[in-house]
């Protein structure tokens, strides 16, 4: 699979082709758009046994590239649905399946990913473009109705990350925001030699299981609290809450709870106050989001949203 890309066209002259073209032809990668095609059969293989594919399913796919991992997968399920922003990438894709039996099963939606509206699918196989790995997953997570599973490929520290616990140097907002709408597990580990033309980095193969039900927060309020808390996770909650920038804004939405509810606000009230009397009440003023898991933040916005202190 590879990352897309707008841009305009290139040919590779007197030099082998990319794996995963027809004979004859060869593209230029963007690999600074993150155009990496994923060369070695046993890793695609093992990507496609991984997500227990079944006869019923219907695909997405993001960055097909030239259709290595496409192919394979056309031959199991029942309909694959490519998203590739690059022009020449989906010409090649076409090709590929051009007089197979098996073409029928593919369509190929030209465009970015992250500005349109997702389609129905059973699950998500993908080899991602890198830079989108953070706002696609979001997406992913948001998306309904609910998918069975998605395996994707990503930049290894990303994964990483994905995957962190409470109180590991890896562990930030990205972890917890992940980890409370679905179980996340590391799969594999994919060497940049696997790639064609190798990325800097190393990566990684991750399984994504949304929790369904979804856990019953809502989560802009969640992100709300958890981006204060990990602007700097290393800090006590009561710092990080003495911003100014914070203050102003809970104050602001404070005082649209209360108007909505016909509630008075004192003359000498000050935010400040009330947030920390939360903090303290609930326990967390000294507590640090660098070891504080879903279930401290989901205590902490109850008792935030019980003293009609809002996030969003």
């Amino acid at each position: 699979a590879a990352p897309p890309v707008s841009a305009g066209r290139g040919e590779r002259r007197g030099r082998r082709p990319w794996p995963g073209l027809p004979p004859g032809r060869g593209i230029l990668f963007n690999t600074g758009a993150g155009q990496h095609i994923l060369k070695n059969p046993l890793v695609v293989n093992s990507i496609i046994e991984k997500a227990a594919l079944r006869r019923t399913d219907v695909i997405l796919e993001v960055g097909p590239g030239t259709g290595n991992l496409t192919v394979k997968m056309l031959e199991k399920v029942k309909k694959v649905i490519a998203c590739e922003i690059d022009p020449r990438l989906v010409g090649e894709l076409q090709k590929r399946v051009q007089g197979m039996s098996l073409a029928n099963k593919l369509e190929i939606r030209v465009g970015d990913v992250l500005k349109t509206d997702l389609p129905f699918f059973d699950a998500c196989v993908a080899n991602l473009p890198y830079q989108i790995s953070s706002p696609f997953v979001f997406k992913l997570l948001l998306h309904r109705p609910f998918f069975r599973c998605a395996i994707l490929m990503f930049q290894r520290e990303f994964a990483l990350r994905l995957v962190a616990k409470p109180g590991t140097k890896l562990y930030c907002r990205l972890s917890i925001n992940t980890q409370l709408l679905a179980r996340v597990d590391h799969l594999m580990k994919v060497g940049k030699n696997n790639f064609r033309p190798p990325p800097k980095v190393e990566s990684s193969v991750v399984r994504i299981e949304p929790k369904n039900p979804p856990p019953p927060v809502n989560f802009q309020e969640w992100d709300g609290l958890v981006r204060i808390a990990f602007v700097r996770k290393n800090k006590t909650l009561s710092a990080a809450f003495k911003s100014s920038a914070v203050e102003q804004l809970l104050d602001h939405n404070y005082r649209i709870h209360c108007s909505l509810h016909n509630t008075k606000i004192p003359e000498n009230f000050k935010i400040a106050e009330k947030i920390q009397a939360v903090l303290e009440n609930t326990g967390y003023s000294e507590k640090r989001a660098r070891s504080m898991d879903i279930d401290d933040f989901i205590s902490l916005l109850h008792g935030f949203n019980a003293e009609g202190i809002h996030f969003s």
